[in-house]
């Protein structure tokens, strides 16, 4: 910047000094009743004004990042199971430490693919339909063995997978609980049955449309996809009891128990029936 000069009076001089106007005087007399009128509208009109809202922070690329408070938030879902679920469930069974309370460990969304597959496009429209219903991009799944007659090869891609954990995970699950199964056609409820003895459970979607991700205008193929639920319970009364409590709509006409299948029959009871024994 350039330097400017500046001069200084002489000693004994004296610093002039400004003579007041009489607009100047005038502003300095106490406010008559429009001025007091407008005062208050410009206060009321302070008032009502939204207030400023700072935009979130980016990085040096231009990304948006996301607020510390808004990451650190607990998820409702979870925030449920903490505060009513664990209790109830710890009263029910007897649980003395809070360690054995089950809870959901992850949870696993495939979709089958069939002949899409060997389509480039297809297959990247599905991964992007699973990605928008999912919040996390799909993996695609290989083909471990060759079948002949499905014309399948081992290492083509057949499906696309995708694992769920953490804050994530109970997004989906709030999704599907709320938006996903009673959006789904003739709907009565899920199998209580479908555990794997475990304390894991799956049920199926025929029609991913269910979800407000996939526009219902999109036409084409309709692609189902498989929802297994893992937990760290140990029984299926466990599991069954945590997921009731979490929302899951189970069906009511269904009776939840063990299932009985009927008895396979082998070769030897068919040779004792052909030898005529009575």
């Amino acid at each position: 910047m350039a330097a400017t000069a500046v001069t200084l009076p002489s000693p004994g001089t004296r610093f002039p000094v400004a003579t007041t106007s009489s607009s100047a005087r005038r502003c300095l007399l106490p406010p008559t009743a429009s001025t007091r009128r407008v005062l208050r509208v410009v206060a009321a009109a302070a008032a009502e004004a939204p207030p400023k809202v700072t935009p979130p922070p980016t990085s040096p690329s231009g990304i948006v990042l996301v607020d510390p408070a808004e990451a650190q938030r607990v998820h409702r879902l979870k925030a449920l199971y903490e505060e009513k679920v664990v209790p109830l469930i710890t009263d029910e069974f007897g649980y003395t430490n809070v360690h054995q309370v089950p809870k959901i460990e992850k949870i696993v969304v495939n979709c089958g693919l069939g002949a899409e597959a060997g389509n480039s496009k297809g297959l990247e429209a599905a991964m992007k339909d699973l990605a928008n219903i999912t919040g996390q991009w799909p993996v695609k799944t290989k083909a471990k063995k060759s079948v002949a007659s499905f014309k399948i090869r081992e290492g083509n891609t057949i499906g696309i997978a995708v694992t769920l954990r953490g804050r994530v995970m109970y997004n989906f699950l709030d999704r599907l609980i709320n938006l996903g199964l009673p959006r789904t056609m003739d709907f009565l409820g899920v199998n209580p049955n479908s555990f794997d003895g475990h304390g894991n459970y799956s049920v199926g979607l025929r029609d991913q449309g269910v979800f407000p991700e996939i526009p219902y205008e999109v036409g084409g193929k309709k692609n189902g996809m498989d929802v297994c639920i893992v937990t760290t319970a140990k029984t299926d009364n466990e599991a069954l009891r945590l997921l009731t409590l979490l929302g899951m709509p189970f069906s009511e006409n269904i009776k939840s128990g063990p299932v009985f299948r009927k008895k396979r029959l082998k070769r030897h009871h068919f040779m004792a029936k052909g030898r005529g024994r009575k």
